[in-house]
């Protein structure tokens, strides 16, 4: 593995971190500046949405630049947005650090892949994308616990610093290892881009990707909160449990990407979203149980993230299909689905506990979730009729 390959994926490591451990500190923080559950669930909402914004947007702006130069300029200005949370002196000003960091995040990933092909021979491409995304992984399971233990030992001030330092080590490591020359093809413009928003079967991918994890994250948000108010765990036990669900998580992908491949997306797809909404509902009633709930956290964390490889996989062969000339951008679009969910999930999550309560996220969670169950069914049946027409006509169908 070149060590530019290395940098890369400690790049998404520090990324990763620093996205999914606000989760984890949520109650920490809002005690602290003195903001109520809803309002440090924003700082969730406005980092996916700076992630929207910046992976399609930043990305076509900035495809001029020399890959490396751009690569340096996203790890210093990741390094940056931590460094003004750990000092951050209000809310407000924690806010644009946030927003700052998940800018450099959504440009980050649509260059990443690019520049890690790049580092390999042809045929080593695919597992070269697999190593750097290895950093996403590998955050869930130790990045995000521990940086949850740092911030309630020390401060979630020293989580930001610990996460600012390892974008340092990831900056200096793209410096050093990273080759100045590398094989740059300017990504497609904001108009290619929005061609692709015309067609009316990928926007029904993209809405299911947007509301399936709107529905996860109606209560992932709360977590924490969920885990110390209702099911009692103490403060200190919840890095723990987001250990647990880390673990999961990366057990979960691997299931997703296997049953994927040898179901087909479509069927993949209804299994994942039929237990991911089974789960969450199961949260609202084992929630009070610490022992139960954290049976039921292992479960979620299983499927949770396991429909990415489908979801993907099935962006692709669409985008083949109805935008044969912007593969990528399509697929690039649908990560920005991805975090409009998020953005989303974490707003409505805070209307909820403001005016419902924490107890209702999970099964609101299994309810959002339904609806991108039924447009998965949706999307299945056009394929079949698709299919059939290319039959009728004597041509073969595509497979999906």
């Amino acid at each position: 593995m070149p060590l530019a390959l290395l940098a890369l994926t400690i790049s998404a490591f520090a990324i990763g971190t620093t996205e999914f451990v606000i989760v984890g500190l949520l109650p920490t923080l809002a005690a602290d500046l003195a903001i109520s559950l809803p309002s440090a669930g924003l700082l969730v909402s406005l980092y996916a949405l700076g992630v929207a914004i910046g992976a399609p947007v930043l990305t076509a702006l900035t495809g001029k630049l020399p890959r490396k130069l751009l690569l340096l300029g996203l790890m210093a200005l990741f390094t940056a947005g931590n460094l003004l949370a750990w000092q951050a002196p209000s809310y407000e000003s924690l806010v644009a650090a946030r927003v700052l960091t998940g800018l450099a995040h959504g440009v980050f990933f649509s260059i990443g892949s690019t520049i890690a092909t790049s580092l390999v021979p042809r045929e080593k491409a695919a597992s070269a994308i697999a190593i750097m995304f290895t950093g996403l992984t590998v955050a869930l399971v130790t990045g995000v616990p521990l940086g949850t233990f740092i911030g309630q030992h020390f401060g979630w001030r020293e989580t930001f610093l610990a996460v600012s330092l390892l974008g340092a080590l990831a900056f200096v490591g793209s410096w050093v290892f990273v080759p100045r020359k590398l094989r740059h093809t300017p990504p497609a413009s904001l108009a290619q881009q929005a061609k692709v928003l015309t067609q009316p079967r990928l926007l029904l991918v993209y809405a299911t990707t947007a509301i399936g994890y709107g529905g996860t994250f109606i209560p992932f948000t709360f977590l924490a909160a969920i885990l110390t108010e209702i099911s009692g765990f103490s403060a200190g036990a919840v890095g723990w449990v987001l250990l647990v669900y880390g673990v999961s998580v990366a057990a979960g992908n691997l299931w997703g990407g296997r049953l994927a491949d040898r179901k087909g997306a479509i069927a993949a797809l209804k299994i994942i979203f039929t237990a991911l909404a089974g789960v969450l509902l199961l949260l609202n009633f084992t929630a009070p149980h610490a022992w139960l709930a954290l049976v039921t956290v292992l479960l979620w964390g299983a499927v949770a993230f396991g429909n990415v490889p489908g979801l993907q996989v099935y962006v692709v062969k669409q985008a083949e299909r109805f935008a044969p000339q912007a593969v990528d951008v399509a697929s690039g679009l649908n990560i920005a689905a991805f975090n409009l969910g998020i953005a989303g999930a974490a707003w409505a999550g805070g209307l909820i506990v403001s005016h419902w309560g924490l107890k209702h996220t999970p099964w609101i969670g299994a309810a959002v979730v339904l609806v991108s169950l039924a447009l998965t069914h949706w999307s299945g049946a056009l394929d079949r009729r698709d299919g059939a027409a290319l039959r009728a006509k004597g041509r073969p169908s595509a497979a999906h």
